[in-house]
């Protein structure tokens, strides 16, 4: 299958390449810098809104993420922890369709139980939202609700479970999304200790007692317009 710069995808016209990549990846080392090439080589696009979804990459370092509804874009290759996963977001408010201000969202260390290597890519997902219910992963979805909430999940894998303890969920402004700034965004799994920074500051800390140690990344958003820049998947020293 051959990406353009531009490009639209049915919800399941990945899945070719997605079984390709599934029945042959292993662990990798987690890689400093993610590549943004034309095309997006290196990355699965699952978008609930069809061909009306574009994901497209931008002067050779943004990824422009344009969607009326949910999407999730993921980095092909499984990674270890203890790692962090650091990129810069900016939510787009120029006038477009979908220039909501919303969603700055990821999931991180995620697997699916059902699938014979665990991998998320496995089956494949339209992008809806409630088809992940059945991964193991953690969550953060930041300005979500239309900028009203910033949230962080861990998923156990049952349909319709999305555990939310009261500390990780909060509506207070300086956790939401501010228009057409760049900032920054850092995930960590580091052994039982599970974190969220924005802005360089850090917004939610869990203490995991049965951690996930190995999974997939994916950005996620829906009925919005992102950019993202300087994805970085870079391991903790133990």
């Amino acid at each position: 299958m051959t990406l353009s710069s531009r490009f639209s995808l049915a919800p399941r016209a990945f899945l070719p390449v997605a079984l390709l990549l599934a029945g042959c990846a292993s662990t990798i080392p987690p890689v400093d810098v993610l590549p943004v090439e034309k095309g997006l080589p290196g990355w699965t696009v699952e978008a609930e809104a069809g061909e009306d979804a574009t994901v497209r990459a931008l002067d050779g370092d943004i990824i422009d993420i344009d969607t009326p509804k949910g999407l999730s874009l993921w980095w092909n290759q499984p990674v270890e922890g203890p790692v962090r996963i650091s990129f810069e977001a900016r939510a787009v408010s120029e006038g477009g369709p979908n220039d909501e201000v919303s969603d700055v969202n990821a999931f991180w260390m995620a697997t699916d139980p059902s699938a014979p290597d665990s991998s998320p890519l496995f089956y494949g997902r339209s992008g809806a939202f409630a088809t992940y219910d059945t991964m193991k992963t953690y969550y953060v979805g930041i300005g979500g609700n239309r900028n009203t909430t910033t949230r962080m999940r861990r998923y156990v894998g049952e349909t319709g479970n999305r555990p939310l303890l009261p500390e990780n969920d909060r509506a207070d402004a300086d956790v939401m999304l501010k228009p057409n700034i760049w900032t920054s965004v850092t995930l960590t799994a580091n052994g039982k200790t599970v974190a969220v920074d924005y802005g360089g500051k850090r917004i939610f800390t869990m203490q995991d007692d049965d951690p996930y140690k190995m999974g997939w990344f994916a950005l996620r958003t829906t009925k919005s317009h992102l950019q993202i820049r300087n994805v970085r998947i870079t391991p903790i020293a133990e």
